[in-house]
């Protein structure tokens, strides 16, 4: 199965790889005396490449009939209480999937980015990050997405519309470079069964169920 990147990605993977081709072309026509400063250079520029391709990577997940899922890959790294609500927190790394899917299917009916600062993403100060809200109207009542920013990048990329219906475990955005996706879901539809410190995919494992 070919490896399937994350749209609009491909520049970035490819942008490296051309320009350590010109520099290397370069090198071997006018610079012969430096062909090994441009060797180096091209390996550079190829291990960016390839890093990247690593990083983009976009692979297709199982996605289970039952429950919610984790809207991002990483760790659990907080379950808050909020009374009516409850919040589980993914933490992403560097060597994750950074593709974010829908945890439950329904109706967007809010998109909202907000600016803000750029701390660590495991942070509890990452809150106050740069985030888009996507709020979602499902079977189980208001459930919504925070995807945040952390501090390398800061770029979130948000693939959906208010008004798009999406279905459990579709891809709904990305965050580049180390960030966080919260889910908060109404306390009295689901109990979560994951736990702090747990490993989850998003799509595929299950972190709440319906009660």
């Amino acid at each position: 199965m070919p490896l399937k990147i994350a749209p609009n990605s491909e520049n970035l993977i490819l942008v490296p790889l051309l320009l350590g081709l010109v520099w290397l072309a370069l090198g071997m026509i006018s610079w012969p005396d430096a062909l090994v400063i441009h060797l180096s250079s091209f390996s550079a520029l190829l291990m960016l490449s390839v890093f990247f391709l690593f990083f983009f990577r976009d692979p297709e997940r199982e996605i289970p009939p039952e429950g919610v899922v984790s809207p991002a890959d990483g760790v659990v790294k907080e379950i808050r209480d909020g009374g009516r609500t409850v919040r589980v927190a993914v933490f992403m790394n560097i060597h994750n999937v950074h593709v974010n899917r829908a945890p439950i299917s329904g109706r967007i009916t809010d998109i909202r980015h907000v600016f803000g600062s750029y701390v660590p993403a495991f942070r509890k100060e990452s809150e106050r990050n740069e985030r888009t809200y996507i709020t979602l109207e499902t079977p189980i009542g208001r459930v919504e997405i925070v995807q945040i920013a952390g501090a390398v990048v800061r770029r979130i990329v948000t693939y959906v519309r208010e008004g798009d219906t999406v279905k459990k475990g579709q891809r709904i955005g990305m965050i580049r470079f180390g960030s966080r996706v919260d889910v908060i879901m109404p306390s009295d539809r689901v109990k979560v069964i994951c736990e702090m410190g747990d490993k989850v995919k998003a799509g595929e494992s299950v972190i709440a169920l319906f009660k």
